[in-house]
Parts: C-alpha cells; sequence; structure tokens
C-alpha cells in the first residue's frame, strides 16, 4: 500500500506524504491512543479551531459530528469548557514543531493513524508518552470519577488522545 497525499491548506502548499500503513487503532506496541481523532473531534478539544481548512486531507466522517470554530477558538467547545492550549507561537519557541507537521502532534496523530510514517515518529510517540504523568496527578488528587476536578489537566490528556473523563 503506497497512497500519495497532497496537502493544500492554509499552512502547506503542495506537501507531499504517502499512506503506506493501513489506518487504524493498531498503531504499534508502545503507541496505543485511547481516542481517535474523530473520537477526538467529535468530543472537543482545541477550542474547535483546529482542522478546520484541512477537512480535504481526512476522511469526511471525521468532521461529521467534530466540534469545529473556524473564525477563533472557543473553550467552550471543548470537552471540559476550559482553555488548556498553548499558543503555536509558544510550541514553536520550544521547538517542538516539526516542519513537516506545522500545526503540531495533533496533525502528526492524525497523519500517523492513518498510514503516514515519518522521521518524527519516534520523537512524537516519546511526547505522548509523556503526557500520561497527568493521569498520575489526577489519580492523586481528584476522587475516581469527579470530572470536576482539574479540569485543565483532563482537558490535555484529551488533546494527546488519552481520555481524561475516565480518571
Amino acid at each position: 500500500m503506497r497512497k500519495k497525499v497532497v496537502v493544500n491548506d492554509l499552512m502547506q502548499k503542495n506537501y507531499v506524504y504517502y499512506l503506506t500503513k493501513p489506518p487504524g487503532r493498531k498503531l504499534g506496541e508502545d503507541f496505543n491512543p485511547e481516542l481517535t481523532p474523530k473520537q477526538l473531534l467529535n468530543i472537543g478539544v482545541f477550542g474547535g479551531k483546529y482542522m478546520t481548512d484541512c477537512k480535504k486531507e481526512f476522511p469526511k466522517s471525521w468532521f461529521k459530528n467534530a466540534k469545529l470554530s473556524p473564525k477563533a477558538r472557543d473553550k467552550n467547545l471543548n470537552y471540559f469548557k476550559v482553555n488548556a492550549s498553548k499558543s503555536l507561537s509558544y510550541w514553536r519557541k520550544k521547538g517542538w514543531i516539526h516542519k513537516d507537521d506545522p500545526r503540531g502532534w495533533f496533525q502528526w496523530y492524525c497523519r500517523y493513524y492513518i498510514g503516514r510514517r515519518h522521521e518524527d515518529d519516534s520523537r512524537q510517540i516519546k511526547r505522548w508518552k509523556a503526557i500520561k504523568r497527568h493521569i498520575a496527578q489526577i489519580k492523586k488528587n481528584c476522587k475516581k470519577g469527579d470530572k470536576s476536578c482539574r479540569p485543565k489537566q483532563r482537558q490535555v490528556l484529551l488533546h494527546w488522545a488519552y481520555d481524561g473523563r475516565n480518571y
């Protein structure tokens, strides 16, 4: 399997990548996100501002019930109704943005999920694993099932495909 994808959106012009793996959940032994990109978009992440101009690149079904806000980020579209995002400029300053995925980790994850494999995969998976520390903080400081406890950390977990609703 090798399918060519050409991206033309607000952040990339004629960016080409190839799908070399089948799409789906079985992403690797050390990378097992709890939520798919479609589930994340439907639950409410990134204030709805993420991926509003990328619909042609990804499956239409991902956007059918997605909570999107094309004009500006809206924290009320997030599952926990809090802003849990840093600005893209912050991420750039930290050196966390790879040139091929100018929107960051979630863009990388969406592309990985549909079958792209890339030189940045191991770094991004390592970053995903590091976010798990928020689960420990929630378990330590919150009663199980109390979704009002640490909503910002729970939203961060959602942004990284851990189901922050379950801890």
